[in-house]
């Protein structure tokens, strides 16, 4: 296979389910030779990567996608994409491992505000306690020249609720909780956006949506970005 790239998922699993589906989607295919090339890794295994930001004592993530980018390099991929936020905290060093560009869903996130929302000034941000803790996504806000909005400890303990117990765990989508989250973030916190920061809460938009506010998806993001590209690719072919 040529002119393919490769997906370094599994972070978790239903999250990366949903990333494909929403890039196949996408695709404005009319038979099966009309879809993408690409190879998906899913790799279910990589310890948490929250768990390993807030307490380093815990198993790092690091080796798992570090070799999981070597080993996938070696096929020569145009590029990779990871549909996981918390994992770009790795993503200076994981770059440095390979010539082979890999996209950065935080960074894209942030450049699609001044597309979609030119007038926003105060940028929330609903993640992992880890992405918030790593403050990737806070240092690409404020070097874009946003005002960045966390969460407060109630919002995030809801979050995590969301994420750990009701997605990961069950596999369910509590549409109030989620959509409460969104309200209180832009009419309490007085965010002019929020960015769905964890792939769990981009699961969470496909399943039960939240119309009419201003959101930037980071996972829907990194569809698009990964699309543009690999249409390229197919044209190319």
């Amino acid at each position: 296979m040529k002119k393919f790239f490769t997906i370094i998922g599994g972070m978790g699993t239903m999250a990366t389910e949903s990333f494909i589906h929403q890039l196949n989607k996408r695709i404005p295919a009319s038979c099966d030779q009309d879809y993408l090339d690409y190879i998906l890794l899913n790799h279910a295994t990589i310890p948490d990567r929250t768990a390993y930001l807030l307490d380093n004592s815990k198993p790092s993530p690091y080796p798992d996608l570090a070799e999981d980018i070597r080993q996938q390099a070696k096929l020569n991929p145009e590029f990779f994409a990871i549909p996981c936020n918390t994992a770009h905290y790795f993503y200076d060093d994981l770059q440095k491992l390979t010539k082979i560009p890999i996209l950065h869903m935080p960074r894209e996130a942030v450049k699609e505000i001044g597309n979609r929302y030119p007038k926003a000034k105060r940028v929330g941000l609903l993640a992992t306690h880890g992405t918030i803790a790593d403050h990737v996504y806070e240092n690409e806000i404020k070097k874009a020249g946003y005002e960045f909005v966390g969460p407060t400890d109630a919002i995030q303990a809801k979050t995590d609720e969301l994420i750990y117990t009701d997605i990961k765990e069950h596999d369910f989508v509590d549409r109030q909780l989620f959509h409460g989250l969104v309200k209180t973030m832009i009419n309490e916190r007085k965010c002019d956006v929020v960015i769905l920061g964890c792939t769990e809460l981009s699961l969470a938009q496909e399943r039960e949506p939240v119309d009419g506010m201003p959101i930037v998806d980071g996972q829907i993001v990194l569809v698009e970005r990964t699309l543009e590209k690999a249409m390229k690719l197919q044209k190319e072919k």
